[in-house]
């Protein structure tokens, strides 16, 4: 009887302290998730939408730890600077994707893989894009929003034109800050491109470019072949004007000697 009384306190302390360890754990789980988030980000689901705003986040890159079940992605108004390849390859449900306002000046080809099969809207609007491939966008069906960019219009940007879909207006937003001819800069890229088409532009300067080329060589080759020949003339009357000087006689065998020479 005495042994059970003592026991029974100690029984009491370890069932506590096991169900406080419990209680612990569960915390943990509870709140690790939340921890995990970039600072200033956080998750909603809107219209039935998984949601992850990373908005006004002072954001200098894509984060990582966004759930990959996340629909609608908001990193706009940070300073990510460019956007690296595979940057979003851990979201394979991601339908809307906003990176206005942030100070992307270049987008790595494969930057949006794996997006292609679910992704509708892309916003890169107001960022620091002045000329990007066409294979960055590859296989991409989303409407894409690349208005208020100091884009430099050329060829390059005309064929990326051609292959995206752009976001309903949105076009008039894409103005040359920057051009191959001076009279586009402040145009409308559109309204640029429907006038000239860029590309075959550059294509008939670099014919230009060899035509003129090719005259110079010409050139240089006639100039020589005249030089040449008025040589040629040259010595031919000094030598006529040297064996007329000379006496008959001398004269006669002198051309005898030329003749003999030349055969």
């Amino acid at each position: 009887g005495t042994q059970g009384v003592l026991l029974r306190p100690i029984t009491m302390g370890l069932l506590l302290q096991s169900l406080f360890l419990l209680l612990l754990l569960l915390l943990g789980s509870c709140l690790q998730p939340a921890a995990a988030f970039p600072k200033g980000c956080y998750p909603s689901e809107e219209e039935g939408l998984k949601t992850f705003r990373c908005s006004n986040a002072q954001l200098t890159e894509v984060p990582r730890d966004i759930p990959n079940d996340t629909n609608k992605l908001y990193l706009d108004f940070n300073q990510i600077p460019f956007l690296p390849r595979d940057a979003f390859r851990d979201l394979p449900l991601l339908l809307e994707l906003d990176l206005s306002h942030n100070a992307i000046a270049r987008i790595e080809t494969g930057a949006f893989q794996g997006l292609a099969e679910h992704l509708h809207s892309l916003d890169l609007s107001s960022n620091r894009l002045v000329s990007v491939s066409k294979d960055a966008f590859s296989n991409l069906k989303a409407k894409v929003n690349l208005s208020n960019n100091p884009w430099l219009c050329d060829c390059r940007l005309q064929e990326l034109i051609r292959a995206v879909e752009l976001a309903a207006e949105s076009s008039g937003g894409i103005v040359c800050d920057s051009s191959t001819q001076e009279e586009h800069v402040g145009k409308a890229f559109l309204q640029v491109i429907a006038d000239t088409d860029l590309c075959n532009v550059y294509k008939k300067t670099t014919d230009i470019a060899m035509l003129v080329t090719m005259f110079g060589w010409f050139a240089m080759v006639i100039s020589y072949l005249v030089y040449y020949v008025r040589q040629n003339q040259e010595d031919a009357r000094r030598h006529l004007e040297y064996l007329k000087s000379l006496p008959s006689k001398q004269r006669r065998s002198e051309e005898s000697s030329t003749i003999s020479t030349v055969v």
